[in-house]
């Protein structure tokens, strides 16, 4: 896996629209964010140069329009992130950041059954 970019999280809104919606111009991603966000055209517009100059995202122009997509992927961004946070927070131990969750949260019975399930199959 190569190096994932840092992405603000700010920027993150954006790519997560890119994400979801390949080939977007910038205008359809302005309507998207509307009523999400108050932020103006111009700093939407702000974003996506940064993702550009980033190496996050590129775009592919056809006429007078520019369709954004991602050179970003999201499942090797949301692993590199949370490879991040963990390293970060708790030197890299799952076993801390889990015990740590567990220990905050109240969890219900379908949600221990769910994470018993997830670490029999880890363990196969």
């Amino acid at each position: 896996m190569r190096k994932v970019v840092a992405i603000s999280d700010a920027e993150l809104e954006i790519m997560k629209i890119i994400w979801k919606s390949p080939n977007i111009t910038a205008n359809k991603i302005i309507e998207k964010l509307k009523g999400k966000t108050e932020w103006k055209p111009n700093t939407i517009k702000t974003l996506i140069n940064r993702l550009l100059n980033k190496g996050a995202i590129d775009f592919q122009k056809e006429g007078k329009e520019y369709y954004y997509y991602n050179l970003i992927n999201e499942e090797e961004y949301k692993i590199s992130e949370s490879k991040s946070f963990l390293n970060k927070i708790f030197n890299g131990s799952l076993n801390l950041m889990l015990m740590n969750f567990i220990k905050t949260k109240n969890l219900s019975e379908k949600d221990i059954e769910e994470l018993k399930k997830i670490l029999n199959n880890a363990h196969k």
